[in-house]
């Protein structure tokens, strides 16, 4: 499932939903919380995918972000804050839009067969 950006950093791109930590928030639980105020659905985490790094040079910031599997168990996912996203979808990984996020670089990054080792 990818959201489409409409702000900066990467306004336009496709990416993976969520959002920012609150203070003494759990990450599990902020993914949680992100994904249903961004898609209006109930998820229940199955493991951690990777940890994707943002680096915005314009705004002179740094995100380290966990990326977390899910699966869906109540509602449909539908963009529940238009004025930060432009749509959302489901995309196969060999039909991704032209323009994602590093996040979801990361995240492809991360499915690749490591190298040989030794």
């Amino acid at each position: 499932m990818l959201i489409q950006r409409l702000k900066q950093p990467e306004a336009g791109a496709w990416g993976l939903p969520g959002g920012k930590i609150d203070f003494g928030e759990r990450a599990e639980d902020t993914a949680r919380r992100e994904i249903e105020e961004e898609l209006g659905v109930t998820i229940e985490l199955t493991g951690l995918a990777c940890i994707a790094e943002t680096i915005d040079k314009g705004d002179g910031k740094h995100w380290v972000a966990p990326v977390y599997s899910a699966r869906i168990v109540s509602g449909e996912p539908r963009v529940m804050e238009p004025e930060k996203h432009g749509g959302c979808g489901w995309f196969a990984l060999d039909d991704l839009p032209d323009q994602i996020t590093t996040p979801v670089k990361d995240y492809l990054a991360s499915l690749e067969p490591a190298g040989p080792t030794g």
